[in-house]
């Protein structure tokens, strides 16, 4: 699984250099702002066309990565409160049970 984790990191490096390079690239050409800006936009779906399944199976990959963490953090914090419940029934049985002894 960590050898998955490093290669979806870095697939989505990838795919975020890219799209960096292209930004910078057509923002810093001597061209007019609306030519500029429509071909960014035409770049910018054509690798999103290009990549869509790549796309969606790190988006499918970081959201199962999130409900398994979800998932792992959750029964972390029931089994915390239910040791902090069974802590205090104990002290409580223990305090009781004090009680008891000095009342004859």
């Amino acid at each position: 699984m960590c050898n998955n984790n490093k290669s979806l990191a870095f697939g989505l490096g990838l795919i975020a250099g890219v799209v960096g390079g292209i930004i910078a690239g057509v923002l810093y050409a001597p061209k007019a702002g609306e030519e500029s800006r429509k071909q960014l936009k035409d770049a910018a779906c054509e690798l999103y066309e290009k990549n869509a399944p790549s796309i969606q199976e790190a988006k499918k990959q970081a959201l199962e990565s999130v409900d398994l963490a979800k998932y792992k953090l959750e029964r972390q914090f029931r089994k915390f409160t239910n040791m902090v419940k069974s802590k205090k029934l104990q002290k409580a049985k223990e305090l009781e049970s004090t009680k008891n002894d000095f009342e004859y």
